[in-house]
């Protein structure tokens, strides 16, 4: 069992980013982010998700903005072109291995 739970994680660790880059294509703040991966079936708990959002903006991939108007200061983060580039390369290799992965497992 516990293997099974850490190949799973390792899956997982290979997926989050193209899940992120897929959700913001429109501003998002972390929150919200993991709220609406959540409820697309792939959560992901805080402690992983802000340091992944502040290595992808660092990388150049994300464009982010404070925004103070409202109860409490939120950052919000988005795809800037560097980082649509890439989720558009991730998302072709994601489904060129999906299809070579269908047809293993098939």
């Amino acid at each position: 069992m516990e293997m099974i739970e850490s190949l799973t994680l390792e899956l997982r660790r290979g997926a989050i980013v193209l899940a992120v880059l897929s959700q913001l294509h429109e501003e998002q703040y972390g929150y919200s982010l993991m709220k609406r991966l959540e409820e697309r079936g792939f959560p992901v708990d805080q402690g992983t998700l802000y340091p992944l959002l502040r290595r992808l903006e660092e990388n150049g991939l994300l464009d982010s903005e404070w925004n103070v108007e409202g109860s409490r200061p939120r950052r919000y983060y988005q795809l800037n072109q560097t980082g649509q580039d890439l989720f558009d390369a991730l998302q072709g290799e994601w489904n060129a291995l999906n299809e070579v992965m269908g047809s293993l497992l098939s």
